[in-house]
């Protein structure tokens, strides 16, 4: 005699584990694309200093201020590459019998979540790691002994580009952050506002944002970088999601999705990105991240 037991399912999804976007600290939004596919911006030169002629110009010379020189107004261009899309279809008896789990708007932030973000993301800090303007001179994987003494590198190249040393953020993996809680010459702040830590900062570092970034968001062989705001600008054109309520051919729900988006690390400002690791080089289209 057999006996068929019950099986009871649940109305719970098992979702997986994702997180939401962190480059908000190390990229900003300084140009509008609004009705155009391409930016560009000017590179304006300076002049040398000279000896003040106070006896009277230098030969050759008619100005006691020195040699007259003309000043170059040179241009580069930012032009959107990225140009992605999603589309996905729910039956309408596959949602009514799931225990309307497999829901159109759920399914959609999931989308988001889980493919959308995270390509945006490993995409912005590929450009940023294959264009910065600081690295170190011979590459050598981390320990615990090195891990600090490689950061200060990276600090103080940044400081000798001058660049702004308030709104640096260090970007670390989860293994060089077990590396830097053993090196017993780190003292991590801690204490940071909850603003922070909505945006991944974990603590602070030789004046720096600590933002710990999973593995597989970041370029293979990364282990961490140091990046002002100022140097990446980071647009999304366009984000437009529709669901489609039984649309022509479908009994159901029809969902799709379009970003529209790039990276650019601006020339004058590269050395305002630090990265250490082994090296490589920048997105391209067969890669993860690349244009489809």
């Amino acid at each position: 005699m057999s006996i068929e037991l019950v099986e009871k399912f649940l109305p719970y999804v098992d979702e997986q584990f994702s997180t939401e976007s962190k480059k908000a600290l190390l990229t900003n939004q300084d140009f509008d694309w609004e009705g155009a596919h391409s930016v560009r911006i000017y590179k304006i030169s300076t002049s040398k200093m000279n000896d003040y002629g106070r006896k009277g110009p230098a030969d050759g010379q008619w100005s006691r201020y020195g040699e007259v020189a003309p000043l170059s107004a040179t241009t580069e261009q930012m032009t959107l590459k990225k140009d992605r899309s999603f589309t996905f279809v729910i039956d309408k008896l596959d949602e009514d019998e799931t225990a309307r789990q497999l829901s159109a708007a759920s399914a959609l932030a999931r989308q988001n979540r889980e493919v959308t973000i995270p390509e945006v993301d490993a995409y912005t800090y590929g450009v940023m790691c294959s264009k910065a303007g600081g690295r170190p001179e011979t590459y050598k994987a981390l320990t615990s002994a090195t891990v600090y003494e490689a950061i200060l590198a990276a600090s103080q190249a940044l400081d000798d580009a001058q660049v702004p040393e308030t709104e640096r953020v260090l970007v670390v993996t989860p293994a060089t952050y077990a590396l830097m809680k053993k090196c017993k010459d780190i003292t991590m702040e801690t204490d940071v506002g909850n603003e922070l830590r909505l945006n991944g900062v974990i603590g602070i570092v030789d004046g720096m944002h600590v933002q710990k970034i999973p593995a597989n968001r970041l370029p293979t062989g990364f282990e961490f970088m140091v990046a002002h705001p100022c140097a990446t600008v980071a647009p999304v054109k366009l984000e437009d999601f529709n669901i489609h309520n039984n649309p022509p051919g479908i009994s159901g729900t029809l969902v799709e999705g379009r970003v529209v988006y790039d990276a650019f690390v601006l020339e004058n400002k590269a050395k305002g990105i630090y990265y250490y690791g082994q090296p490589i080089t920048a997105p391209t289209p067969e890669e993860p991240g690349g244009e489809g």
